[in-house]
């Protein structure tokens, strides 16, 4: 299938906000508190003429696309970008084309797209701050087969979460790695 018919299959902002159940209101409160400084803005809406579009491959239940999927609205707004977003579980065909590492159906991943459905650029499923984050979080779990490692593994995930809902430095990280890749990808006039 096209990447234009991948979009076609999406769901709007409206759409998938109305079928989340699990970090909703989380990512609601991301979308209102994040702002773009006026650098950013000048910069996106200078992208404004490439008619931009994306696919987001999510699931409302992953901590990372409660973070970065509002951020990524906002950018897509200044920018003039239509946003469709896919369900990762239900579209693994499409998943399976954007792997992290080539073995992982990590989420969100970002398809931007032009008029004619080509791939322009595509970033996720986390920043690189981001991801240090989380590796260094990851260093203190015990091993797998470790009897205090699910209770250990829930603990981080909590604070990882908290984190993300709360410190905006964060959201600037994402907001800086996106527009960066869009930069790089030489996307803006």
């Amino acid at each position: 299938m096209s990447l234009n018919a991948w979009f076609a299959k999406g769901l709007t902002e409206q759409e998938y906000m109305e079928q989340m159940n699990v970090n909703k209101e989380e990512m609601t409160i991301i979308h209102d508190g994040f702002s773009l400084d006026e650098d950013d803005i000048s910069i996106l809406e200078s992208m404004r003429s490439q008619s931009l579009r994306v696919i987001v491959l999510t699931e409302d239940w992953c901590g990372d696309a409660m973070l970065n999927n509002p951020i990524l609205l906002k950018i897509a707004e200044e920018a003039g970008m239509d946003v469709r977003f896919l369900l990762r579980d239900s579209n693994l065909d499409l998943m399976d084309q954007y792997l992290t590492n080539g073995t992982s159906r990590a989420i969100p991943i970002f398809i931007f797209i032009d008029r004619d459905g080509n791939e322009k650029a595509v970033w996720g499923p986390r920043a690189p701050k981001i991801q240090q984050l989380v590796d260094s979080l990851r260093k203190h779990l015990p091993e797998k087969d470790h009897p205090d490692f699910k209770e250990k593994q829930t603990e981080m995930i909590q604070k990882l979460t908290a984190s993300y809902k709360e410190d905006e430095s964060l959201w600037k990280e994402v907001s800086y790695s996106i527009i960066t890749t869009l930069k790089k990808r030489r996307l803006h006039v």
